[in-house]
């Protein structure tokens, strides 16, 4: 059984952000962004008309967008 604190700090979490949201976090344009959306490069999800990004796509974006020094 989960106690309350613990209950608490799970539901604290952010599972998804907006586009907006997401370009701020990465700290990239929204046109950059959502280049990457229309492209399919970056996965998002659609409920009602609300477009969300889970921060697990956006990590997994990250990563495969990383380059290594003198790249």
């Amino acid at each position: 059984m989960t106690n309350t604190p613990e209950l608490i700090n799970q539901a604290a979490q952010i599972l998804a952000v907006s586009p907006n949201e997401a370009a701020r976090l990465c700290s990239i344009g929204r046109t950059t962004l959502y280049a990457a959306l229309s492209s399919g490069e970056l996965k998002s999800v659609k409920i009602g008309t609300r477009r969300l990004i889970t921060l697990d796509a956006l990590r997994d974006w990250l990563k495969r967008n990383e380059t290594t020094a003198g790249e």
